[in-house]
């Protein structure tokens, strides 16, 4: 049985998913081989997943965090074939999570955090930064991570997109400098562009909270710096145009105007982890997240595990704080079944001792799924 869970938003991490499932599935089923691959697709625990499976050396951090404060952060540093690749989580520097929602000010918010994660990788001699976007509190397109990282300009670039207002040169070749010869991965599933309908502001702004007004002043702004970093002609503003330039809040775009490529973050966790090879040594998949719903199937854990099981022919089981799909939906998704941990156990229940309510339903699962 692989048991492969995304974290569970605000009440359980992807590894004591893993374990509360686990805990739930032995006690119906004690017999029953257990793998646990906690899982992650670039956002809030990318680096706590990495580690529980890959191990490695952990590099605590102090970094700015979005609003300037001293924020602890962490790189996962681990020696591979090819050499040293240090793992970053973008959410660690600029994560949503960091800034309580009345608190929340999305045109000062700066990514600037993140390029102190990545420079403090880079500084161990690491050949390869991974950066897992996701979650970020920031739509300033990278501008605090190029600042970060050596790049100028006429206008501050470690003050969210406002600092941006009025920018007319950006001098982004300090930060090439600084990051010749590092091999830069941008983990992340979503394929936003940066400016425009489908852009960072315009999809993302709003849960930031940015308001509908803010959301077109920002969209403009970073279009201004865009401009100023490559320049006014369609070639060579194209890079802005790219899938993942928008992956949060226009990290993407500042990661690619470095020479980074783009993984989705879930097929990368999942290769790096050897999901594949755990699947095709197992009878069933199980996996899970907070809420099994629409948006599961845009480059969320449970999707990726779900093509990655069936690549391996193997049958896929949610098991989620709330499911929100209907059996039709779920079948398009490749899900053999679902189950309901509310409907089981209570919200109170739940929210109260998530842990023991999960291991609850993966008991009740059991009876079913278990030789």
């Amino acid at each position: 049985m692989l048991i492969a869970p995304d974290k569970f938003a605000g009440t359980l991490s992807a590894p004591q998913a893993a374990e509360a499932i686990a805990t739930g599935w032995a006690r119906r089923a004690p017999a029953d081989e257990l793998v646990r691959v906690p899982m992650a697709d670039g956002g809030p625990g990318f680096v706590d997943v990495l580690h529980s499976t890959l191990g490695g050396q952990l590099l605590a951090v102090t970094v700015t965090g979005p609003y300037g404060d001293p924020t602890p952060g962490t790189a996962l540093l681990h020696e591979g074939d090819r050499g040293r690749i240090a793992y970053v989580e973008a959410a660690q520097g600029c994560g949503l999570h960091l800034v309580p929602a009345a608190e929340r000010q999305p045109e000062r918010a700066s990514s600037t955090g993140v390029g102190q994660l990545v420079a403090a990788a880079m500084d161990t001699g690491a050949g390869t930064v991974v950066v897992g976007v996701g979650g970020s509190a920031t739509t300033d397109a990278g501008a605090g991570l190029l600042a970060a990282l050596g790049a100028t300009a006429d206008v501050p670039l470690n003050a969210g997109p406002a600092g941006l207002d009025g920018v007319t040169r950006v001098d982004l070749e300090p930060a090439r400098a600084r990051t010749a010869g590092v091999e830069l991965v941008l983990a992340s599933d979503v394929d936003s562009p940066l400016l425009g309908l489908f852009g960072a502001a315009k999809t993302f702004g709003a849960q930031k909270g940015l308001t509908p007004e803010a959301v077109a002043r920002v969209d403009a702004i970073l279009d201004r710096f865009v401009v100023a970093a490559l320049g006014s002609t369609p070639a060579r503003r194209r890079l802005a145009d790219q899938p993942g330039a928008g992956a949060a809040g226009g990290l993407g775009f500042a990661m690619l105007a470095l020479g980074a490529h783009r993984l989705p973050g879930v097929r990368l966790v999942a290769d790096t982890v050897g999901l594949s090879q755990a699947a095709r040594s197992c009878d069933v998949v199980l996996t899970g997240e907070g809420s099994f719903d629409f948006s599961s199937r845009a480059g969320k854990v449970v999707h990726g595990v779900t093509q990655v099981a069936q690549e391996a022919l193997r049958p896929t089981v949610v098991l989620a704080g709330r499911v929100l799909v209907g059996a039709r939906e779920m079948r398009a998704l490749g899900v053999e079944s679902a189950y309901d941990l509310v409907e089981l156990v209570g919200e109170r229940a739940a929210f109260g001792d998530p842990a023991g309510s999960l291991a609850t339903l993966a008991e009740r699962t059991a009876r079913t799924w278990s030789r």
